[in-house]
């Protein structure tokens, strides 16, 4: 199965300690054991006794990274969990989201007919990574060496077969919405189109355009 994440290795290789946390205890069983890195279950909803309890004291990360996901949080409340946690004033958000990969003429002409079909299928929350973070509520301060919070713009090539392609497209959320609705969006129609369209190279770059939004906590009241 392939899964483009925001790679905790090399968080675990610059921080003492790293924590990672999701909803679903489904995800947390496939993520990388590292020695440093603690993983934990949260609810989507904490007060800030379970944030200290379950997460970090007040004041004592350096950092807070979120990986195409900031999209569906309660912003209000996820960022008043983040400024608390934070050191003042120079604890640092990063928030990241991937575009649609584009692989060749080809193949993205397929993904772009299927992606209009994709659409309806979206949660609201969609808009804001298909603009890449460009309108979503970001309250901090830019970083020193830099004039606005983002986003900055970046590329990661994954080298992909087929398969893995597929697979990756029938990760999204909206392909599990419309699949709870009994359709099928990658069909046989679609999966010849895309066959042909890859031709017989067993293996193509994929590129990701990752956009981050990036800023200091500052001075914040506690």
């Amino acid at each position: 199965m392939f899964v483009l994440r925001f790679d905790l290795l090399q968080l675990a290789g610059i921080y003492k300690n790293v924590i990672g946390t999701d909803t679903s205890d489904k995800q947390l069983e496939f993520a990388t054991k590292l020695p440093n890195v603690k993983y934990q279950h949260t609810p989507s909803i904490m007060s800030m006794e379970e944030v200290e309890q379950k997460v970090a004291a007040q004041g004592s990360v350096d950092l807070v990274t979120i990986a195409q996901a900031l999209h569906w949080f309660d912003l209000p409340s996820f960022y008043k969990q983040v400024k608390w946690v934070l050191k003042k004033p120079h604890g640092v958000i990063a928030a990241i989201c991937y575009d649609v990969p584009r692989v060749s003429d080809e193949v993205d002409k397929v993904f772009d007919e299927y992606y209009d079909v994709l659409s309806p299928y979206w949660e609201p929350g969609r808009k804001f990574v298909e603009d890449n973070y460009r309108s979503i509520d970001f309250p901090f301060e830019r970083v020193d060496g830099a004039d606005h919070t983002g986003p900055f713009e970046f590329v990661s090539q994954v080298t992909m077969d087929l398969e893995s392609y597929l697979t990756f497209m029938r990760s999204s959320s909206a392909y599990q919405t419309a699949k709870d609705k009994g359709v099928e969006l990658l069909g046989e129609d679609f999966f010849q189109k895309f066959k042909v369209a890859w031709g017989h190279n067993g293996s193509r770059i994929a590129k990701f355009p990752l956009f981050v939004r990036i800023g200091r906590v500052g001075d914040v009241k506690r």
